[in-house]
Order: C-alpha cells, then sequence, then structure tokens
C-alpha cells in the first residue's frame, strides 16, 4: 500500500480513498509477483489482509495541512519515485494554538449555538500559511473546510463593495442613506431590523447595514464588484448581481482569507502557499518558492482608507469583541442568509486570520461573526502576537474639509428622515441620486447607532 501511494499520495491515501489505496495495492502487488520479488502465493495472501485505517487519538487537525501539501505537490514537483523533503510554512505553536481554540470553544459552545464545525485560516501578509484548521476532528471527518468547502461569507465580503467605491472616488466620509429597499421584490434588510438614516460608509460598513452595501454596489455596478474580489485574489465564480453586495457567492476560506492580505501590507496581491523548498533526502533541491510577482492590486491611498473603515468595525463596530492589546486591528464579521456560516477576518501588520463556523449540512446556526468567530479570532490572535514588537496598518488617511462638512450638515438633519423609502424603480443611478440627496439624523452617534442595535453581524 505505501509503494501505491507513490503515483499520487492525496489521490490514493486511505483515510480518504480506501477503495482506490485497495485497488492500488493490488497493483503493486501483482507486478512485484511478476517480477518476482515475491510469490504467487505471498501475494494472495497479502491482498487477503490489506491495511485498515485506524483513527488516530486526539483531533489530529496537522494532517489537514499534511492533505493539502499531498494536493499541492503534484503541481509543483508532478509524480516523484523518491523520498524526498518538504519545508512548509506552518508554524507548529500557531498551529497548536488555532487548534485549542477551536476545539475548546466548540466543545463548549456547540450545544447552545447548534453548531458542529470550525475552520481557521492564518497567515502571513505576504500569503505564508502559518496554520490551518480545517475541521475540528480529523479522525472524524477528512473534509477540509478551509480549503474545499465553499461557503456564503456573508458581511465579510463587503469590503470589497467599498473598495470598489473608494476606487470610483467615494471616501470614508461619504453619506449614504440607510432606509427601505425594494429592488422587484427583493428586500434586503438590516441584521436588526432598525434604519439610521443617513450614515458615512465607514459607519455603514463597522455597523454591517445591508441597505447601505446595496445601495453603494448598485451604485458602483455589481460587475466592478466581482472585478475588485476577483484582482484581490478570489478565484472562486462570482455572480454580478444585487445580492453580491452582501456575500451571496460561495467562496473558501483560504482564498477569502488571501484577498483580504493586500489590505495588511500595502496593497500587493498574494498567493496563499505553504510550500517553501522541496529536497531529495540527498540535498538536491527540486522546488525552492519565488517571490510574488503580482504586482499593486490596491493603491497605497486606497489602503489607508480601507483600513480606517475597517478599524472601526473592532472599534466600535460589529467586531466590538476582537481586540489585541497594543495593535491597530481592522476586519469585517460576515453572517449567510439563515445564520448558517459566521465568519470573522481580521488582520494586523503581523498577521491574517479568519474563523468560520458552521454545520456541513447547511442548517441553521444561531450565531452571528461579531460572536463566537470573533472571540476565537482573539483568543489566537493575541498568543500568536506575544513577544512581536507592534506594526502599524499600512497607510493613514485626514477627511477632506469637504467630507468634514458633509458630516457636519448630516449631523445637523432631523431624525425623521431615518425612514425614507426608496421606490422601486429607483436603481442603479436612481438609487446614487437618492442618496446624494439624505443627510444624517441629528444628534446620533456612531456609539450611540451601535448600541441601538440587537446584535451583532
Amino acid at each position: 500500500m505505501l509503494a501505491g501511494l507513490v503515483k499520487s499520495p492525496s489521490r490514493l491515501a486511505p483515510n480518504r480513498n480506501p477503495e482506490g489505496a485497495e485497488k492500488r495495492t493490488q497493483t503493486v502487488l501483482a507486478a512485484m509477483a511478476d517480477a518476482k520479488f515475491i510469490t504467487d502465493a505471498q501475494a494472495k495472501a497479502s491482498i487477503g489482509h490489506l491495511a485498515i485505517a485506524v483513527k488516530p487519538a486526539g483531533a489530529g487537525t496537522l494532517n489537514y495541512v499534511a492533505d493539502w501539501i499531498g494536493e499541492v505537490l503534484d503541481d509543483l514537483v508532478g509524480q516523484i519515485d523518491q523520498s524526498i523533503r518538504v519545508e512548509t510554512t506552518i508554524d507548529p505553536k500557531l498551529q497548536s494554538v488555532a487548534e485549542a481554540a477551536i476545539i475548546d470553544e466548540l466543545a463548549a459552545k456547540s450545544v447552545k449555538f447548534n453548531v458542529s464545525q470550525g475552520a481557521l485560516v492564518a497567515m502571513t501578509p505576504d500569503g505564508a500559511v502559518r496554520a490551518m484548521i480545517g475541521g475540528r476532528n480529523y479522525a472524524e471527518s477528512q473534509y477540509n473546510r478551509a480549503v474545499t468547502a465553499r461557503r456564503q461569507p456573508g458581511s465579510a465580503f463587503k469590503p470589497f463593495v467599498y473598495l470598489t467605491a473608494i476606487e470610483q472616488g467615494l471616501t470614508p466620509d461619504t453619506v449614504r442613506q440607510d432606509a427601505p429597499l425594494d429592488l422587484k421584490g427583493w428586500k434586503p434588510e438590516n441584521y436588526s431590523h432598525e434604519y439610521f438614516g443617513a450614515v458615512t460608509l465607514t459607519q455603514a460598513l463597522a455597523m454591517s447595514l445591508n441597505t447601505v452595501a446595496v445601495r453603494v454596489g448598485l451604485e458602483v455596478g455589481p460587475k466592478n464588484v466581482v472585478r475588485t474580489a476577483h484582482r484581490l485574489g478570489i478565484s472562486s465564480r462570482l455572480d454580478a448581481n444585487p445580492s453580491i453586495a452582501l456575500g451571496t457567492s460561495e467562496v473558501s476560506m483560504l482564498e477569502l482569507v488571501g484577498a483580504y492580505a493586500p489590505f495588511a501590507n500595502g496593497g500587493l496581491g498574494v498567493s496563499p502557499h505553504v510550500i517553501t523548498r522541496i529536497k531529495t533526502l540527498d540535498g538536491k533541491l527540486l522546488y525552492a518558492r519565488q517571490a510574488d510577482q503580482l504586482g499593486q492590486v490596491i493603491e497605497p491611498r486606497n489602503v489607508a482608507l480601507m483600513n480606517v473603515m475597517m478599524q472601526e468595525t473592532l472599534l466600535s463596530g460589529t467586531a466590538r469583541k476582537a481586540e489585541i492589546p497594543g495593535w491597530m486591528a481592522a476586519g469585517k464579521t460576515g453572517t449567510s442568509q439563515d445564520f448558517r456560516d459566521a465568519w470573522f477576518v481580521g488582520y494586523t501588520g503581523h498577521l491574517v486570520t479568519g474563523v468560520w463556523l458552521g454545520n456541513d449540512d447547511d442548517t441553521p446556526t444561531t450565531l452571528t461573526g461579531g460572536s463566537l468567530p470573533a472571540s476565537i479570532w482573539t483568543e489566537f490572535m493575541q498568543v500568536a502576537h506575544k513577544g512581536v514588537t507592534p506594526t502599524p496598518l499600512p497607510g493613514s488617511y485626514t477627511p477632506s474639509p469637504e467630507d468634514l462638512q458633509a458630516q457636519q450638515d448630516a449631523a445637523s438633519q432631523q431624525a425623521q428622515q431615518q425612514g425614507d423609502q426608496v421606490p422601486e424603480d429607483q436603481q442603479g443611478p436612481g438609487v446614487q441620486q437618492q442618496q446624494q440627496q439624505t443627510h444624517a439624523p441629528k444628534g446620533r452617534s456612531i456609539g450611540d447607532l451601535i448600541n441601538s442595535l440587537f446584535g451583532n453581524q
């Protein structure tokens, strides 16, 4: 069986494909008998006593990484007929910390929140994966929820909407309307079923206001939002429709975390990776990873604007449970339809980490991204940053006089404008025109707005 694995270690692994491993074993035994390494009787006896995979004790989450490495090897060096040594980016300490964070929280709270599975990916801002958890227990399920699974990211997709808006000339202090919206029968709502009138884009992202995200998505164009997400590293198919602003197209955790990395590194594109070098046992170099050549995928000024907005999510928004003392951090929560998926993806200048919780059968949980995922993220990131010298997030931003005046004007308006309805036919440019004519309720700070919400998203 071990000899048969050489052809395709991942595809023929007995713990993942026992039937394929058995057939390959029979082929190897027959070849050994033909070559007179064993007798026909020995071959027949061995076929009758094939190896059986035994479930290891413990969670064994490092095996998710090993499986991923096995899949990547074929692409990097092709089929090999000798023993090799693979050097990886994985930090064993961080892998253990990540495993404990996922397993301990699920063990304590899975029943309360009706959630059975979790995943975590942590990588440096240049895409080197330091820890990966593909599920709560490898022995029970080898399905890798960090690499293979694709789930709706919900509001964790909104940064791509707002980045598109920033690239089209809007700023964190641009004011847009949060009010009921009807798009030919589709009526996106906020988590709290509450509306706050005119708000800045920073407030809208921090509070995860769905109606504003949809309006902005229509204003900049769903196709442009999709292009932005693909440019930053999302490789999955995305549907360019109004609901894309709410993260309704499925993505993998690995690609989503990788697409956040440019916010942490100053705007450079990255390719998430786990292998650095491959050598034979006698030292011959078969592969050495070269630096990514994807170039600038976000302009530095726009990185700064987005970091201002996503920092507010942790300071006063839906991810207030996420905190790393002494570090500037930013990120976004996400909760998919009917609470099927709960996400938090956050980053510092040192590490980008995403956490997902949900159920394999797609049944609803009672989680939001700002609850347990943010808590797991905090537990992991605080340990990961111990002893590391704090580094700031890239860029800085000072509001223009025009933006400051717009904020002052918005703050002077009456709260009665909160309930303004946008007619069904005011979509695209019409929505943009309506938004530009609205103002914020008087005397209501972002803190007041946050405190009036009934939960995190």
